[in-house]
């Protein structure tokens, strides 16, 4: 209806252009308008301009969203309609009798006033939407208050932010002043009558001035990228949070027929670290993931909650997820959308109980196992030594010989960076359980018959030959549980002080999404790769160490904060187990840099089955007498163990020396 409104109104609009060209001109016809003759070329008129402006596209814009390509449609169905006119009575005029009154200066008239009152009207209408008397028409007493912002960013950027947030609906967001990145930008002058407030490199200053003299601002909006491109980025932030303004960036924009509205991302501190982003091959992992059925154990912690999301938003058929941590089972359930919960299964359980193990991946039949359960905290697992063992060595071990057993395609083990030349209970038990996941890798890649006399009566191998393992190693991630970030983040609500244990102390760290994301992509790399470029362990690409008193001072400004005049940071010395700096990869292991972006392969020296399954037994054993210098000697042994000749070098390494 609406459109046949528009139709009429624009074939009403080009017969009064007929009559006030003629008028304008002073024009007299030789016909009477309203005879038989006149209403003929009227109605011939309005068809041919009828379908010269359907074909010149008026009718398929919204005018809410209309721009200089709209009005340039009309300007053409204009343009067209007045010389097939003038070519038709030039036509009328040579084959049957010429029309008195009719000449050039006529049709450039009617081309001028046609033009000027069909664009006029939605004109009109655009800038009733865009401007601010359709807001305050709009308005109704009950409505929030508009909150004001400072736009941060590229000025292309601000054109369309400043347009989307006059037609949002209801209003939420009204731009203030626009802070260019770009040098060079024209300051004092305006972009859709918002000033260009600062630009480079005075940005900080002006934010300073503006936010001590402005008591209404509520946010201000950071461009794409932003963090990136100007190096007073953090500063900016603090500048902000100490006045109390709200901090977000501008990432995109959703429900275009609604409105339009801003999607606007809280600033969190894995932005403000100012590493790249990892771009993320979205086809590649939604294909390795659509469609399978995902098991990931410690599913509820840090990494686990975000693998479960994220194959669940990548289209599994169907995720379980195996944890000890009704809490965390609970507060994953409410991360999920309801369609997601659809495809979720949750079981309370134990990774070290094989039984139970077990029998849910047998009901649930799971095309890959994501072992992301491990106890990993430092210090307390250097007193708390059975825990970590029983979870970390024996508890990847249950899962990768239930993964074999019951014929899982696919095995990935979460590992870490402390599993490098380890000095701490956590690293050696990770680095174990790396050995376990290598080992039945190079068993799977040299395929031999099943060996038997496993642990506790078990079948050591007795494993399908289509089950690949591979464990995927990577630093410290921003906001897991326990990480550097959130023990911070509580010590500056609490007023401080900060702790930290070196100022010398430097660790990698990526995002948790990245992570995740890279995770999947290697566990997609390793499905395809056979023979010899076939790795058991891969390594994330984590940029460079981070000075840990570098992250302390960032937090404590983004928090409106000056380090050692707000709060205090305090330096308790290295704790047990701990290193100053950490390294992904160890010197007699050679990276292998592969196709895929951020990921790498690791030539690793790996223990053969027999020496591992001693190594395990005489493990299990110490747990049982309780005895932590032989367990730990144990570990050690088994790590020095790759040192001596009879270890397994993956064909690879052997090939390529």
């Amino acid at each position: 209806m609406r459109r046949a409104i528009i139709m009429i109104q624009d074939l009403v609009m080009v017969l009064v252009a007929v009559a006030l060209s003629l008028i304008l001109s002073q024009s007299r016809l030789s016909f009477e308008a309203l005879s038989y003759g006149g209403l003929a070329c009227w109605t011939l008129i309005v068809l041919v301009a009828h379908l010269l402006f359907r074909y010149c596209g008026l009718y398929n814009t919204v005018w809410r969203f209309a721009s200089t390509p709209d009005f340039f449609n009309i300007l053409k169905g204009c343009g067209i309609l007045t010389v097939v006119l003038y070519l038709t009575s030039l036509a009328f005029r040579f084959s049957f009798q010429p029309v008195a009154g009719l000449n050039e200066r006529q049709f450039i008239v009617f081309f001028l006033v046609s033009f000027t009152i069909i664009s006029a009207p939605r004109l009109y209408y655009r800038f009733l939407r865009d401007g601010a008397s359709w807001r305050i028409l709009r308005r109704t007493p009950g409505d929030a208050p508009i909150r004001q912002a400072l736009f941060i960013g590229r000025l292309s950027e601000a054109d369309v932010i400043v347009r989307f947030t006059r037609t949002a609906v209801p209003a939420e967001y009204a731009i203030r002043g626009i802070m260019a990145t770009e040098g060079d930008a024209p300051l004092g002058t305006q972009i859709q009558g918002v000033p260009v407030v600062a630009v480079r490199p005075r940005l900080v200053d002006v934010l300073e001035e503006y936010v001590k003299g402005t008591e209404n601002l509520d946010f201000v909006i950071f461009g794409k990228g932003v963090e990136r491109e100007i190096e007073d980025y953090a500063e900016l932030v603090r500048v902000a949070r100490h006045s109390g303004i709200t901090v977000v960036q501008f990432s995109g924009l959703s429900e275009l027929g609604q409105g339009g509205k801003l999607v606007l991302d809280a600033v969190e501190m894995e932005t403000i670290m100012r590493r790249s982003a990892v771009a993320t091959d979205i086809e590649r992992i939604g294909t390795f993931v659509e469609g399978k059925r995902v098991l990931v154990t410690g599913g509820a912690g840090s990494i686990g909650r975000v693998l479960v999301k994220r194959s669940l938003e990548l289209g599994a058929e169907a995720v379980l997820v195996a944890d000890n941590s009704e809490f965390g089972i609970f507060q994953l359930d409410q991360l999920l959308e309801d369609s997601e919960r659809d495809r979720l299964t949750s079981r309370i359980v134990d990774v070290t109980d094989r039984r139970l193990m077990m029998r849910l991946v047998k009901e649930f039949e799971p095309a890959i196992i994501f072992h992301a359960a491990a106890l990993k905290h430092v210090p307390i697992l250097e007193e708390n030594w059975e825990a970590a063992i029983e979870t970390n060595v024996f508890g990847t071990l249950a899962c990768a010989e239930v993964a074999a057993k019951c014929g899982v395609p696919q095995f990935l083990l979460i590992s870490s960076d402390k599993a490098v030349d380890p000095t701490s209970v956590l690293g050696i038990t990770k680095r174990a359980a790396e050995q376990i996941v290598a080992s039945l890798h190079e068993m799977h890649a040299a395929r031999p018959p099943a060996l038997h006399g496993g642990l506790n009566g078990h079948d050591a191998v007795g494993r399908n030959p289509g089950t690949k393992f591979i464990a995927v190693r990577f630093g410290n991630v921003f906001g897991s549980n326990g990480s550097v970030a959130t023990i911070f983040q509580t010590q500056i609500e609490a007023g401080g002080p900060l702790t930290i244990t070196d100022r010398r102390m430097t660790r990698y760290f990526m995002t948790v999404a990245e992570a995740v994301d890279l995770v999947i992509m290697s566990a997609a790399d390793a499905e395809q790769r056979q023979g010899a470029d076939d790795y058991a362990i891969y390594m994330l690409d984590m940029g460079k160490p981070v000075p840990i008193l570098e992250v302390a001072e960032t937090m404590i400004r983004m928090a409106g904060k000056s380090p050692y005049t707000d709060i205090q940071i305090r330096f308790t010395g290295v704790r047990p187990g701990e290193k100053l700096h950490e390294t992904l990869h160890g010197d007699n292991e050679e990276v292998v840099k592969l196709d895929t972006a951020k990921i790498f392969g690791l030539r690793t020296e790996v223990l053969s089955w027999p020496k591992i399954q001693a190594g395990l037994t005489a493990l299990q054993a110490a747990l049982r007498d309780q005895d932590k210098a032989t367990a730990l000697a144990v570990l050690t042994g088994v790590h020095e163990a790759l040192n001596t000749p009879d270890r397994i070098v993956p064909k690879a390494a052997s090939q390529s020396a």
